[in-house]
């Protein structure tokens, strides 16, 4: 439970605190501290040892400029226009849109620093069991596994994201380290995820927001369904395998509802696989609200945290939503918002941004564009939501197996997972949640081409032409706002050909982002990646 979660890292503080301190009398006899030579660690301590490295996943996520950001405002579902007050931020959002980063880009070097932080926490641990100097007798391997998974999760980001980066497994080791090749990136990831496959416990009532044998086997398949974009060979068959496995312990199930993934008691959601918790109170970090609500939204919620009115859906990304489908309101706010103490409209959000602005003097206002409302926000929310953020989920892993299957020929095995999934997307009108095998062989229903300021498209080169092009747009309506997009649009060859709103196509080298300028500097053994 999501409680739990929140105690042990509660825990893992006080008694970390209490190890380290220093004692002048040797023989004194301690009430109020744990000493490491009195520590006995059992199964129940064990998320209290692992609390720090997961809890530096929060920042991950959802920190400023985070992998959130990343994935998204570099995709065509989500942006970040200039406001009335302000959200230029020396036009890192307009480089993000137009694929225009630089070295020293926000997005992308926090993504790096913050991944290498949670490795770090990883390998200090480790260290401290090698050595002895932490010692857990018979939960000493599920320990190790577990961290080598965590692990494994934040290589996978730097994997996906910068490519060609320093494998760093040894915390006492001070010299400046090695350039890794992405394949040998890769190829650690899935070594390191195999290896403690067995040690990793099958038990999905007692591990949530860690990572258990199918978090792992997830993570997997994620990994095998992307392999021909990392290392040019993909592994279908392995991507099914795993989500063969997954679906056939019975361990999870689709929520009845869509909006249960996301509410802010989504800790007992039958569908997450693996979450990362975040608590208003002991585990901050969540404020996707803040930067996507405008401040005049906050009396319709009741919200103590005043919004900063920033990010929004892509219009053109809206219009391919079927206006049946109930994750159309359930991931979007749209419309007339209604203020609860005066009955009257606070702000009415359209389906219309003018444009990125910035250097064309354009400003969106402040009801331009539907609001990320899929983290539902309960009422008298503070400036951090208690929604944990389904990092896997069983929705996933259906979709996974769904796509390997269509680009392995069986596209109506695929078209039978992708029904079940939208089966609950579609309680109103129930015919409209069967799509066959031979629709998902079609193009996109994305329109795509460059918006004018008044909303209509120029240039447009549409998305009929796309390979699978609507099974892509199944991944958009069931995972938006999920940080999934980019990666989506990589494998389906979207992401460096079409245009959408203000963004033109670029190099395919952007792909990858560059390693951080920063990181050169301190280390000549890194080289940048191509293209920049």
């Amino acid at each position: 439970m999501k409680t739990n979660i929140v105690k042990y890292i509660l825990i893992a503080t006080i008694g970390c605190g209490g190890a380290i301190s220093s004692c002048t009398k040797l023989d004194e006899e301690v009430y109020s501290e744990v000493l490491p030579s009195q520590f006995q660690p059992t199964e129940k301590d064990l998320p209290a040892i692992l609390a720090p490295a997961y809890a530096s996943l929060r920042t991950v996520m959802c920190g400023w400029q985070g992998y959130f950001d990343l994935q998204e405002e570099a995709a065509d579902a989500i942006i970040t226009p200039v406001r009335p007050n302000g959200w230029d931020d020396a036009g890192t959002y307009r480089r993000m849109h137009q694929h225009a980063w630089t070295t020293r880009e926000w997005q992308p070097y926090n993504t790096w620093q913050n991944a290498y932080s949670a490795i770090t926490k990883v390998n200090t641990v480790l260290s401290q069991l090698e050595e002895g100097t932490l010692k857990l007798g018979a939960i000493n391997d599920a320990a190790t596994a577990e961290l080598r998974a965590i692990r494994a999760l934040a290589y996978y980001l730097l994997l996906d994201n910068h490519g060609n980066v320093p494998i760093v497994v040894d915390f006492k080791d001070t010299t400046l380290p090695q350039q890794n090749t992405r394949k040998e990136v890769y190829d650690f990831v899935l070594k390191e995820l195999n290896e403690v496959l067995p040690m990793l416990s099958e038990d999905a009532s007692t591990t949530y927001g860690r990572m258990n044998k199918w978090g792992a086997k997830a993570l997997l398949a994620k990994i095998y369904l992307n392999s021909g974009v990392y290392v040019g060979t993909p592994e279908y068959a392995k991507c099914i395998q795993e989500t063969n496995d997954i679906i056939a312990s019975g361990k999870y199930r689709l929520d009845v509802n869509y909006s249960d993934v996301f509410t802010y008691t989504n800790q007992s959601s039958s569908e997450i696989i693996f979450a990362i918790p975040y608590d208003e109170i002991y585990g901050k970090g969540n404020q996707i609200h803040l930067k996507t609500l405008d401040p005049l939204s906050q009396p319709v919620f009741r919200m103590t945290a005043q919004p900063w009115g920033g990010n929004c859906a892509v219009p053109q990304f809206i219009d391919t939503y079927d206006a049946d489908d109930s994750r159309l309101k359930d991931t979007w706010i749209q419309g007339p918002q209604i203020n609860p103490q005066t009955g009257q409209v606070a702000i009415n959000y359209v389906n219309f941004v003018p444009g990125m602005g910035g250097l064309d003097g354009i400003v969106a206002a402040g009801n331009h564009g539907y609001r990320i409302g899929k983290f539902v926000i309960k009422p008298n929310a503070t400036g951090d939501l208690d929604n944990d953020f389904p990092f896997l989920r069983y929705g996933d892993v259906l979709m996974m197996k769904a796509e390997a299957l269509l680009r392995t020929g069986d596209a109506n095995g695929a078209a039978a997972l992708v029904t079940q999934v939208r089966q609950r997307a579609f309680k109103g009108n129930p015919a409209k949640a069967t799509v066959t095998g031979a629709e998902l062989l079609q193009g996109s229903r994305y329109q795509y081409g460059l918006q004018r300021p008044d909303g209509s498209i120029d240039a447009v080169n549409g998305g009929a032409d796309i390979e699978f092009g609507r099974f892509l747009d199944e991944l958009g309506w069931e995972f938006a706002a999920e940080a999934h997009r980019r990666q989506d649009l990589i494998r389906f060859g979207v992401f460096s050909t079409k245009k959408w709103f203000n963004h033109s196509p670029q190099s395919p080298t952007r792909t990858l982002f560059p390693i951080p300028q920063d990181e050169i500097a301190k280390n000549p053994n890194l080289k940048q990646n191509p293209g920049y």
